[in-house]
């Protein structure tokens, strides 16, 4: 199956009232890894792409070919998307969609509110040319994302009717809205805004977006998409779990030098988290086998 953009597999994940997942991708491995779990638990899924990992892989175009490789190498047959995660400006969303990415996010939600919207416009345009769908956000997710660092709990909540004039006037695909998620492990407990994410799901009629997976309790998740979330965010609980596998393995056994030996069980923990995220947002079994 061809990369797809997001925007039907999240409708149809809204309408069945699931969420699709969003995992990371940092290298080889976790492509190899969410890869994998997709097809084996026949759920769509998006790769996400942040700029700071596609540098280190070695730039937009690689990320594609590697992944349209894997999945011609595969066999893949469930939807898989490839969407850049925070993309900083305009530019960098061109130049994603022009490397072959189906799905882009331009996160304008540090600008003034008419700034947000005219950058997102821009970037619709070009993206709805070419096919692509684009996800946009307003306010700010909390914790670290690359190199941006958000900790104004204030900015964590976005204000509704904001919401409602930046996804009508820009044709957005989905909407992620700052309701209370953080961006890396959460210090206590998750406060998210339930009713103000019906309020939004209520006035912009669009999938939303829930950045900041890792480490929200299942029956808020459960929740979340009730309220019309239908892409979650996940990549720190499988970066937790990739490196503790490996840790464990080279603190076990201080020869080992093949990174084969500690990378393939990395890839595998990986694999695993993925699963179960899988099965706890309900996308597992909704593709034809």
């Amino acid at each position: 199956m061809p990369l797809v953009s997001m925007k039907a597999m999240l409708h149809t994940a809204k309408a069945g009232h699931y969420a699709v997942g969003q995992f990371n991708v940092n290298n080889l491995e976790y492509a190899q890894a969410i890869l994998q779990a997709a097809e084996e638990e026949n759920s769509p899924v998006i790769l996400g792409v942040s700029e700071g990992a596609a540098r280190y892989m070695g730039g937009f175009k690689v990320v594609v070919s590697m992944v349209k490789a894997l999945m011609e190498e595969y066999r893949t047959t469930v939807p898989v998307a490839i969407h850049l995660d925070h993309g900083s400006n305009f530019e960098k969303c061109a130049e994603a969609i022009h490397a072959g990415f189906t799905s882009v996010m331009i996160d304008g939600s540090h600008l003034p509110l008419e700034e947000n919207i005219s950058l997102t416009k821009k970037v619709v345009e070009l993206a709805h040319i070419h096919g692509v769908s684009v996800e946009a956000e307003l306010g700010r997710i909390g914790g670290q994302e690359d190199d941006v660092l958000v900790d104004d709990a204030e900015a964590m909540y976005a204000i509704p009717s904001e919401c409602e004039k930046l996804v009508k006037e820009t044709k957005v695909d989905c909407f992620a809205p700052a309701l209370g998620s953080v961006h890396g492990p959460y210090k206590g407990e998750p406060n998210l805004g339930f009713k103000r994410m019906e309020e939004v799901m209520n006035l912009t009629g669009v999938p939303l977006v829930l950045h900041g997976g890792t480490g929200i309790p299942l029956k808020d998740i459960q929740k979340a998409i009730s309220l019309g979330t239908a892409k979650i965010n996940v990549n720190t609980e499988n970066q937790i779990m990739q490196t503790k596998k490996i840790r464990d393995i080279l603190e076990k056994d201080k020869e080992v030098y093949d990174p084969r030996k500690y990378m393939g069980p990395g890839r595998e923990a990986i694999k695993e988290t993925v699963i179960g995220k899988m099965r706890d947002f309900g996308s597992s079994q909704t593709e034809a086998v």
